[in-house]
């Protein structure tokens, strides 16, 4: 398997679905208005978060790359673990403060580097560099498509399936952790699917969330999609990996 010391890193970086700030960076207070709703403040908490997020993934992006070049080994189980909540944590804590973007940037940054050697196993297959622009392109267009029905008037509401998240991505980050110690490659491809679904629902829950004024600040709301474009990036780099022979 290519990616044999990550079988599935969606199941390393792993953002949750709970109401609390640390953990779940987007869902501060969950709000009951309809999506459709948009009020102006959510409007511009939107704005600004595509800003800072389109920000954040070209500096996630060349960090990934130089790793990558550069073939520098993956960290530690422990320490990407480790570092994510870390770093988590601490920009859940300056949120508010222009140090915040700072911690943005070196959790962005950090989740870059760990993505890094993945993307050097990719890329010394004989179809990794299709695999890997195949995976960008249907992270951007799932990603641009998603946003866009969040947001129309014939979305679902998605602010009632907070909980549903949660314990679907508490779940899946489980089982690929079982699939990672054991060995069991079927159940790691059985999570990267999981994860497609679970990060499409986070990235239109967090959507929604932001212009019905639930989420009204743009660190954290860029940190959540930026989290759930990295798992469905990831998630789909595995399964198209498997998809073109070039996994076991």
């Amino acid at each position: 398997m290519a990616d044999s010391k990550y079988p599935n890193v969606a199941t390393a970086q792993v953002q949750t679905a709970q109401p609390d700030a640390a953990t779940f960076p987007g869902q501060g207070t969950q709000a009951a208005a309809r999506p459709e709703a948009a009020s102006p403040a959510g409007n511009k908490v939107l704005r600004n978060t595509y800003r800072l997020l389109s920000m954040t993934l070209a500096f996630s992006a060349i960090t990934a790359a130089a790793t990558a070049s550069l073939q520098l080994p993956a960290p530690s189980l422990l320490l990407t673990l480790g570092g994510y909540f870390g770093l988590l944590f601490l920009t859940s804590y300056l949120r508010n403060s222009a140090w915040g973007l700072a911690s943005v940037f070196a959790l962005t940054g950090f989740m870059g580097y760990t993505l890094g050697p993945l993307l050097s196993a990719y890329l010394g297959l004989a179809n990794g560099p299709a695999l890997i622009g195949s995976a960008m392109a249907v992270t951007g267009l799932t990603f641009l498509g998603l946003s866009a029905y969040a947001r129309s008037s014939s979305a679902p509401n998605m602010l009632n399936l907070g909980t549903f998240l949660f314990v679907g991505i508490l779940t899946a980050f489980g089982l690929g952790l079982a699939a990672l110690f054991f060995q069991l490659p079927a159940l790691s491809l059985a999570v990267s699917g999981i994860f497609v679904l679970l990060m499409s629902g986070l990235i239109m829950y967090e959507t929604q969330n932001i212009i019905s004024g639930g989420e009204t600040n743009y660190i954290m709301a860029t940190v959540t999609l930026f989290v759930a474009i990295y798992n469905l990036f990831a998630s789909l780099l595995h399964l198209l990996g498997f998809l073109g022979g070039e996994e076991g």
